[in-house]
């Protein structure tokens, strides 16, 4: 499948005195030596275990819960070409609420992005029949209702499917071996040298866009989804101070898992090679992505080096080319 995203550059004058001085550091997490950092955001503070949680993001799905206290964002196309989120979290810090949702079903690409982060819990609500015998061989803990049904609660404001939400906190009580975050190739530091400063950009899959604005008072990089501002129900609108665009040779179910009749699954390969475009201080970095090992992590690279990104949340968006 093919798409395409638009990139709107504004002049040095307007957004360059708020980006971050560059420097061509070495890609190191920003932290005194010695001091815990988190592999995943470059924040302080010790690794905690992993939880990923899948969430619904289609149009009755909004606003979500919890999405901004997550340490990494996955968006990725699902069937008629719209997006749903596949959202890490560390224990050291769950949403406040401690909820996350709505919660909804599993996918063949989710497998993969969570191969490099280790044995994790996984929630999501249930999958294609065809697909189930294939999560419960992988090396993940399948952390569904029909394993963990008291960490789920149905809200009151949606109908269902679109009001099902997990406690975080159960989740990781009922599995105490879920991995503990580590390196999955994200580097944290200062700014490269070069960029084109950018304003706003937009990611799109078949039926679904992504628009990112950058916000110099806060730092990060503002979402909208299909035209409007990405809301939450606990946190206001979502953002990330680093948002990765990585452009995947997007496919169809490699076991031909099909949604509907005639009609093959979405997927989104992880593992390869391919263009990338990391925003990031108020600049676009057109770069490159690279991961050759299913259980290694991912390089983003610009310039023949490793890309730092901006201490906090990251957000991926698989983006079909």
């Amino acid at each position: 499948m093919a798409a395409a995203f638009a990139l709107t550059l504004i002049g040095v004058s307007s957004c360059g005195s708020s980006a971050k001085p560059h420097s061509t550091a070495s890609p190191t997490p920003s932290a005194s030596a010695g001091s815990q950092v988190s592999p995943l955001t470059g924040l302080p503070g010790p690794a905690g275990q992993i939880l990923a949680v899948k969430i619904d993001n289609i149009v009755n799905a909004r606003p979500q819960t919890g999405i901004n206290s997550a340490d990494v964002v996955y968006a990725i196309e699902v069937e008629g070409g719209i997006s749903r989120f596949l959202t890490i979290f560390d224990s050291n810090h769950l949403p406040p609420g401690n909820a996350v949702g709505p919660v909804r079903s599993a996918r063949e690409s989710d497998l993969p992005i969570l191969q490099q982060y280790g044995k994790v819990a996984f929630a999501y609500s249930g999958a294609l029949s065809k697909f189930l015998p294939v999560l419960a061989q992988a090396n993940i803990f399948n952390a569904s209702p029909q394993q963990v049904g008291s960490a789920y609660y149905r809200g009151t404001e949606n109908v269902a499917p679109y009001n099902l939400f997990v406690r975080p906190s159960s989740v990781l009580q009922a599995f105490p071996d879920s991995a503990q975050a580590k390196d999955v190739g994200f580097r944290f530091g200062p700014a490269p040298q070069g960029g084109t400063p950018t304003d706003s950009f937009t990611a799109t899959m078949p039926a679904a866009s992504f628009t990112f604005s950058w916000s110099a008072a806060q730092d990060k990089y503002l979402v909208a989804m299909d035209g409007k501002p990405a809301m939450t129900t606990d946190a206001g609108q979502m953002g990330a101070p680093t948002i990765v665009v990585q452009k995947v040779a997007e496919t169809t179910s490699p076991r031909g898992f099909m949604d509907s009749p005639g009609v093959l699954s979405p997927y989104a390969p992880t593992v390869g090679s391919g263009e990338a475009v990391v925003l990031r201080d108020g600049k676009a970095y057109q770069g490159s992505w690279s991961r050759t090992d299913p259980d290694g992590g991912t390089t983003f690279s610009y310039a023949g080096q490793p890309l730092n990104f901006h201490p906090g949340q990251v957000w991926v968006v698989l983006e079909p080319q």
